[in-house]
């Protein structure tokens, strides 16, 4: 896998022309990954993948009691990492000047930039609460942009850094009761793998997860823990989904569908037309009127934050992928 690194390393920065000016304006500096929505889920797991490098790492969420828990157990767990939580809603207009000031505070650049944040929203569409789709649209496009934009210039003077946006399955159609969750990703999708091809070669890594269904809170959090989708695709556990992503963005890769099933779905989907495709969509996502045995098949969304906690600190193995 080291191998895999370094021809990735060699492939990322094969046109790479760093500025010394900007190379020497960080040079006092300690370059830092930046997660967002690393609280829980996918995010707190991305976390720990990267913490085990002994990376120094700033976990960002809105929600402070959990972010506290989160930054305690990944310290205790990787000491060699430094981790800095802060409570922000990236969603905000004034979020990268907010970034800025506390990386600036605590001595750090943003060197790596996880923007796994995201808002889930499901139902039919004219029933959604307007207040939800406006915080959807900021947190999951709106966060995704500024972020994005904010940072990759200097990353591109430096040659060096990368960003990751977490996009999903939903991004290769459209997606009755969950339509603008799925258009969100669908613009995640696009606008990444676009960037990637402006800023190939010159040192920077910009890589979309396209994430198949992934046991988090996310599919109560939109009503959708009763669609029949739940019961018929496999279901990636938040570890081993971050396992993948890690590992790819790390080879330099710039589209990434993290799994073989994952993978066959994504080809199918898209090979399909629209006209075919929205009828078997709509029956998969339409919640189901029993909820009940959906309800018992998920578990608890969270038996205890600290058990969730302890349970994925737990499960961690050794060094490597």
């Amino acid at each position: 896998m080291d191998i895999l690194m370094k021809v990735g390393d060699i492939w990322v920065c094969r046109r790479a022309s760093p500025d010394p000016a900007a190379i020497a304006a960080v040079s006092r500096l300690t370059p830092a990954t930046v997660v967002t929505g690393a609280s829980e889920g996918l995010g707190f797991a991305l976390a720990l993948r990267i913490a085990r490098e002994g990376r120094t790492i700033v976990l960002l969420a809105r929600t402070p009691d959990v972010l506290a828990e989160a930054s305690a157990g990944l310290a205790a767990r990787y000491p060699a990492a430094t981790v800095i939580a802060e409570t922000l809603d990236v969603g905000a207009v004034d979020a990268p000047d907010r970034l800025d000031r506390l990386l600036a505070q605590h001595g750090l650049y943003l060197d790596v930039l996880v923007n796994n944040a995201g808002i889930a929203v499901g139902g039919n569409f004219t029933d959604l609460d307007p207040e939800k789709l406006d915080e959807l649209l900021a947190t999951n496009i709106g966060a995704v942009t500024r972020l994005t934009r904010h940072y990759l210039p200097g990353m591109r003077a430096r040659a060096r850094g990368g960003i990751m946006n977490l996009a999903s399955l939903a991004a290769f159609a459209p997606g009755p009761w969950q339509a603008p969750y799925f258009a969100s990703k669908a613009y995640v999708l696009s606008l990444t793998a676009a960037i990637g091809g402006e800023c190939a070669g010159e040192g920077v890594r910009v890589c979309a997860i396209v994430c198949g269904p992934v046991e988090t809170g996310i599919h109560r959090k939109m009503n959708a823990s009763s669609a029949i989708y739940r019961a018929l695709l496999p279901s990636d556990s938040a570890d081993r989904m971050a396992r993948l992503a890690w590992r790819s963005y790390r080879m330099g890769r710039r589209v990434v569908v993290p799994g073989l099933v994952n993978s066959l779905i994504a080809w199918t989907i898209r090979a399909m037309p629209f006209e075919l495709l929205l009828p078997i969509i709509d029956v998969l996502m339409k919640p189901r009127s029993n909820a009940v045995a959906a309800a018992r098949r998920d578990g608890p969304l969270r038996p205890g934050r600290a058990s969730v906690y302890g349970e994925w600190l737990g499960k961690e193995k050794g060094p490597g992928f």
